[in-house]
């Protein structure tokens, strides 16, 4: 038996959960299994950014997990995965799975991610840095992460926020191969970066 693509989506209370409600919806047009966990912060932030409960909004995905819930399968190794991706990452997670000192199920699923070889992205919310969290950032990205906090990308000219969004999300599934239409690509969908 095949075991199916699944990819950890791991919301913290950082602003930007749009993201990662258009992750999920994305995602439900593919062929991967969304496995989903909310920190407790971020259903804070879901309810006052997207007007949702945590509840209804964990319905996006395919698997929902508790944040407490240490003994679910995406806490071992041996439950495969394509990886996981932190969307928003807050400077706390970040640093907690950068110490390996995890306190949550979102965290040891990062944690595993890292000892396994499989891509960890996060895309972190905060600025401005200090050296602290620069500091923290290389420390992960030495252990494998990507960090790709959610840039404007001026020339695939977006013309509205959810335009904006899109090609951020577009770009961070890009990173698991999942092919969506939300990233406007330069040389391909854009007249101007062609060439004859």
């Amino acid at each position: 038996m095949k075991t199916p693509r699944r990819l950890i989506i791991g919301v913290t209370g950082a602003s930007g959960a749009i993201y990662a409600r258009r992750a999920l919806e994305a995602l439900a047009g593919t062929d991967v299994e969304s496995h989903l966990i909310l920190s407790k912060a971020s259903e804070m932030t879901i309810r006052y950014e997207l007007d949702m409960s945590g509840a209804d909004f964990a319905k996006l995905a395919d698997h929902r997990y508790a944040a407490g819930d240490v003994g679910a399968p995406i806490a071992s190794g041996s439950f495969k995965t394509i990886g996981m991706l932190i969307i928003p990452c807050s400077v706390r997670s970040m640093s907690e799975i950068a110490t390996g000192v995890t306190s949550s199920l979102l965290t040891r699923a990062a944690d595993v991610v890292l000892k396994e070889h499989r891509r960890l992205a996060l895309m972190v919310r905060e600025t401005p840095f200090h050296l602290g969290h620069l500091r923290t950032m290389t420390s992960i990205a030495e252990m494998g992460a990507i960090i790709a906090p959610p840039l404007p990308a001026f020339y695939a000219e977006p013309q509205s926020v959810e335009d904006l969004v899109d090609q951020s999300v577009g770009r961070m599934l890009d990173l698991f191969d999942i092919e969506t239409p939300l990233a406007r690509r330069w040389g391909e969908d854009l007249e101007k970066g062609k060439r004859p």
